[in-house]
Protein backbone atom coordinates (compact mmCIF):
# COMPACT_ATOMS: atom_id res chain seq x y z
CA UNK A 1 0.00 0.00 0.00
CA UNK A 2 3.11 2.51 0.70
CA UNK A 3 4.03 2.07 -2.24
CA UNK A 4 1.33 2.61 -4.58
CA UNK A 5 1.09 6.03 -3.10
CA UNK A 6 4.42 6.99 -3.83
CA UNK A 7 4.77 6.27 -7.96
CA UNK A 8 1.71 8.35 -8.66
CA UNK A 9 3.39 11.20 -6.82
CA UNK A 10 6.92 10.53 -8.63
CA UNK A 11 4.60 10.37 -11.93
CA UNK A 12 2.89 13.95 -11.72
CA UNK A 13 6.49 15.62 -10.89
CA UNK A 14 8.18 14.41 -14.08
CA UNK A 15 5.10 15.12 -16.12
CA UNK A 16 5.05 19.07 -14.73
CA UNK A 17 8.27 19.45 -15.36
CA UNK A 18 8.49 18.69 -18.62
CA UNK A 19 5.50 20.60 -19.24
CA UNK A 20 7.54 23.72 -17.95
CA UNK A 21 10.27 22.51 -20.20
CA UNK A 22 8.17 22.57 -23.20
CA UNK A 23 6.61 25.74 -22.34
CA UNK A 24 10.11 27.39 -22.59
CA UNK A 25 11.13 26.23 -25.44
CA UNK A 26 7.72 26.87 -27.63
CA UNK A 27 7.63 30.36 -26.42
CA UNK A 28 7.00 33.19 -28.94
CA UNK A 29 9.97 35.03 -29.75
CA UNK A 30 8.46 38.70 -30.84
CA UNK A 31 6.22 40.74 -28.81
CA UNK A 32 3.53 42.35 -30.08
CA UNK A 33 3.54 46.35 -29.85
CA UNK A 34 0.09 48.31 -28.71
CA UNK A 35 -1.95 48.69 -31.56
CA UNK A 36 -1.20 45.19 -32.86
CA UNK A 37 2.54 46.37 -34.73
CA UNK A 38 5.59 44.57 -34.65
CA UNK A 39 7.91 46.28 -33.26
CA UNK A 40 11.54 45.77 -34.93
CA UNK A 41 14.66 44.94 -33.34
CA UNK A 42 16.91 47.62 -33.03
CA UNK A 43 20.77 46.92 -32.32
CA UNK A 44 22.83 49.52 -31.39
CA UNK A 45 26.58 49.74 -32.82
CA UNK A 46 29.36 51.13 -30.53
CA UNK A 47 32.04 52.87 -32.65
CA UNK A 48 35.36 53.79 -31.01
CA UNK A 49 37.42 56.64 -32.39
CA UNK A 50 40.25 56.00 -33.89
CA UNK A 51 43.69 57.05 -31.96
CA UNK A 52 44.34 59.74 -34.65
CA UNK A 53 41.30 61.36 -33.87
CA UNK A 54 40.04 59.98 -37.65
CA UNK A 55 36.53 58.48 -38.02
CA UNK A 56 37.23 54.46 -37.69
CA UNK A 57 37.33 52.24 -40.38
CA UNK A 58 33.54 50.99 -41.31
CA UNK A 59 32.26 54.10 -39.46
CA UNK A 60 29.72 56.42 -41.20
CA UNK A 61 30.99 59.70 -42.60
CA UNK A 62 29.28 62.49 -40.13
CA UNK A 63 29.14 66.43 -41.38
CA UNK A 64 30.80 68.39 -38.57
CA UNK A 65 32.64 65.42 -36.77
CA UNK A 66 35.89 66.03 -35.14
CA UNK A 67 38.95 64.54 -37.40
CA UNK A 68 42.22 64.65 -38.96
CA UNK A 69 41.70 67.77 -41.46
CA UNK A 70 41.20 67.51 -45.42
CA UNK A 71 44.48 68.80 -47.10
CA UNK A 72 43.43 70.41 -50.84
CA UNK A 73 46.35 70.14 -53.01
CA UNK A 74 47.34 73.54 -54.42
CA UNK A 75 45.92 74.42 -57.98
CA UNK A 76 48.94 74.17 -60.43
CA UNK A 77 49.67 75.70 -63.72
CA UNK A 78 48.73 79.49 -62.63
CA UNK A 79 50.81 81.40 -65.07
CA UNK A 80 52.51 85.35 -64.11
CA UNK A 81 50.73 87.93 -65.68
CA UNK A 82 51.80 91.10 -66.93
CA UNK A 83 49.19 94.25 -66.96
CA UNK A 84 48.78 95.01 -70.09
CA UNK A 85 50.62 98.39 -71.17
CA UNK A 86 53.26 97.56 -68.96
CA UNK A 87 56.57 97.64 -69.59
CA UNK A 88 59.70 95.58 -67.41
CA UNK A 89 61.83 97.79 -65.56
CA UNK A 90 64.83 96.19 -67.33
CA UNK A 91 63.91 96.91 -71.06
CA UNK A 92 64.78 99.36 -72.93
CA UNK A 93 63.41 102.10 -75.07
CA UNK A 94 63.46 102.68 -78.57
CA UNK A 95 64.87 106.04 -78.43
CA UNK A 96 67.75 105.27 -76.48
CA UNK A 97 66.28 106.18 -72.63
CA UNK A 98 65.59 103.11 -70.02
CA UNK A 99 61.69 102.04 -69.95
CA UNK A 100 59.96 102.56 -66.85
CA UNK A 101 61.38 106.26 -65.64
CA UNK A 102 58.99 108.18 -67.66
CA UNK A 103 56.08 108.27 -64.85
CA UNK A 104 59.20 109.83 -62.89
CA UNK A 105 60.21 113.74 -64.19
CA UNK A 106 63.65 114.87 -63.65
CA UNK A 107 63.58 117.10 -60.89
CA UNK A 108 66.10 120.31 -62.22
CA UNK A 109 68.25 119.91 -58.83
CA UNK A 110 69.44 116.53 -60.18
CA UNK A 111 70.51 117.76 -63.48
CA UNK A 112 73.76 119.74 -64.80
CA UNK A 113 72.84 121.26 -67.80
CA UNK A 114 75.54 122.90 -70.14
CA UNK A 115 75.26 124.12 -74.19
CA UNK A 116 78.71 124.29 -76.35
CA UNK A 117 79.42 125.43 -79.55
CA UNK A 118 79.44 121.84 -81.76
CA UNK A 119 83.36 121.25 -83.50
CA UNK A 120 83.52 121.62 -86.93
CA UNK A 121 79.79 122.65 -87.54
CA UNK A 122 79.84 126.49 -86.07
CA UNK A 123 75.93 126.75 -86.34
CA UNK A 124 75.16 124.21 -84.49
CA UNK A 125 75.20 123.75 -80.60
CA UNK A 126 75.21 120.37 -78.52
CA UNK A 127 72.58 120.39 -75.65
CA UNK A 128 73.80 118.42 -72.86
CA UNK A 129 71.23 117.39 -69.66
CA UNK A 130 73.47 115.35 -67.10
CA UNK A 131 71.23 113.43 -64.97
CA UNK A 132 73.51 113.67 -61.56
CA UNK A 133 70.94 112.08 -59.14
CA UNK A 134 71.07 108.48 -58.36
CA UNK A 135 67.52 106.95 -59.77
CA UNK A 136 66.42 107.38 -63.82
CA UNK A 137 64.68 110.19 -64.44
CA UNK A 138 62.87 111.66 -67.40
CA UNK A 139 62.72 114.81 -69.81
CA UNK A 140 60.25 115.94 -72.35
CA UNK A 141 61.03 114.50 -76.11
CA UNK A 142 62.90 118.08 -76.61
CA UNK A 143 64.06 120.57 -74.74
CA UNK A 144 62.17 124.26 -74.73
CA UNK A 145 64.36 126.05 -76.54
CA UNK A 146 64.10 130.25 -77.90
CA UNK A 147 66.59 132.23 -79.23
CA UNK A 148 66.82 135.90 -78.72
CA UNK A 149 68.65 139.00 -77.31
CA UNK A 150 69.72 139.04 -73.89
CA UNK A 151 69.37 142.80 -73.31
CA UNK A 152 65.59 142.78 -74.73
CA UNK A 153 62.91 143.35 -72.60
CA UNK A 154 59.76 141.82 -74.79
CA UNK A 155 60.63 138.22 -75.72
CA UNK A 156 57.55 137.50 -76.98
CA UNK A 157 59.49 137.38 -80.38
CA UNK A 158 62.39 135.57 -79.45
CA UNK A 159 62.70 133.00 -82.63
CA UNK A 160 61.97 128.81 -81.83
CA UNK A 161 63.33 126.05 -83.69
CA UNK A 162 61.25 123.90 -85.92
CA UNK A 163 61.17 120.57 -84.60
CA UNK A 164 61.97 117.23 -85.32
CA UNK A 165 58.79 114.91 -85.15
CA UNK A 166 58.88 113.01 -81.21
CA UNK A 167 56.58 113.15 -78.94
CA UNK A 168 57.71 110.32 -76.23
CA UNK A 169 59.54 111.30 -73.01
CA UNK A 170 62.88 110.49 -73.00
CA UNK A 171 64.35 108.53 -70.44
CA UNK A 172 67.89 109.17 -68.21
CA UNK A 173 69.79 106.69 -66.63
CA UNK A 174 71.10 107.98 -63.29
CA UNK A 175 75.24 109.56 -64.04
CA UNK A 176 74.23 109.60 -67.95
CA UNK A 177 73.62 112.43 -70.04
CA UNK A 178 70.81 113.50 -73.12
CA UNK A 179 71.55 115.11 -76.34
CA UNK A 180 70.02 117.62 -78.35
CA UNK A 181 71.70 119.70 -80.63
CA UNK A 182 69.92 122.87 -82.77
CA UNK A 183 71.69 124.18 -85.83
CA UNK A 184 71.37 128.07 -85.96
CA UNK A 185 71.41 128.30 -89.27
CA UNK A 186 71.09 124.99 -91.29
CA UNK A 187 71.30 126.67 -94.64
CA UNK A 188 74.27 128.35 -93.99
CA UNK A 189 73.22 131.52 -95.12
CA UNK A 190 75.35 134.67 -94.58
CA UNK A 191 72.94 137.61 -95.27
CA UNK A 192 69.35 138.27 -94.44
CA UNK A 193 69.78 136.20 -91.03
CA UNK A 194 68.27 137.61 -88.13
CA UNK A 195 70.33 141.10 -86.22
CA UNK A 196 70.88 141.06 -82.35
CA UNK A 197 70.54 137.14 -81.45
CA UNK A 198 73.46 136.96 -79.04
CA UNK A 199 71.57 134.42 -76.32
CA UNK A 200 70.29 130.50 -76.36
CA UNK A 201 67.97 130.04 -73.77
CA UNK A 202 66.50 126.00 -72.43
CA UNK A 203 64.12 125.03 -70.51
CA UNK A 204 65.16 121.09 -69.96
CA UNK A 205 60.95 119.52 -69.53
CA UNK A 206 58.97 121.57 -71.79
CA UNK A 207 56.16 119.42 -70.81
CA UNK A 208 55.82 119.22 -67.06
CA UNK A 209 54.65 122.57 -65.64
CA UNK A 210 58.39 123.31 -65.24
CA UNK A 211 58.68 126.57 -64.07
CA UNK A 212 59.69 129.49 -66.86
CA UNK A 213 62.32 130.16 -64.02
CA UNK A 214 64.43 126.83 -64.38
CA UNK A 215 65.11 128.18 -67.96
CA UNK A 216 68.84 128.28 -68.65
CA UNK A 217 70.29 131.72 -70.59
CA UNK A 218 73.42 130.39 -72.76
CA UNK A 219 75.91 133.38 -74.67
CA UNK A 220 75.91 132.74 -78.65
CA UNK A 221 78.69 135.47 -78.46
CA UNK A 222 77.69 138.50 -81.24
CA UNK A 223 77.69 137.83 -84.68
CA UNK A 224 75.93 134.49 -84.00
CA UNK A 225 73.91 133.38 -87.74
CA UNK A 226 70.37 132.47 -87.13
CA UNK A 227 68.27 131.64 -89.67
CA UNK A 228 65.50 128.62 -89.86
CA UNK A 229 66.93 127.16 -87.03
CA UNK A 230 65.93 123.65 -86.82
CA UNK A 231 66.24 121.12 -83.86
CA UNK A 232 65.90 117.31 -82.89
CA UNK A 233 64.87 115.72 -79.96
CA UNK A 234 66.94 114.15 -76.99
CA UNK A 235 68.81 111.42 -77.95
CA UNK A 236 71.43 109.74 -76.03
CA UNK A 237 74.60 110.14 -77.96
CA UNK A 238 76.03 113.49 -79.92
CA UNK A 239 76.05 111.91 -83.38
CA UNK A 240 72.48 110.24 -82.71
CA UNK A 241 71.38 114.00 -82.26
CA UNK A 242 73.03 115.31 -84.91
CA UNK A 243 71.40 112.67 -86.75
CA UNK A 244 67.39 113.36 -84.99
CA UNK A 245 68.43 117.53 -85.96
CA UNK A 246 68.90 116.56 -89.42
CA UNK A 247 65.45 114.86 -89.79
CA UNK A 248 63.27 118.18 -89.13
CA UNK A 249 61.31 119.46 -91.77
CA UNK A 250 63.44 122.11 -93.57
Amino acid sequence: MFVRRRRPLLVSVVLVAGAGLALTACGPENTEAAGGSTAPATTAVAVAPSATGAPAVGAPSVPGATGAPRTSAPATGAASHTPSGVSPSSGTRPDGGSAGAAARPCAIDSLAIHATARAGAPTQWVIEVRNSGTAACSLSSTPGVDLGNSTAADRSKNIKPVLASGTARFAVPAGQSAYAVIDLDPSGATTGTVPGINELNVLVDDDTNMPLANTRNFPLGNGARVLNPQMGIYRSSVAEAVTSMAAAPN
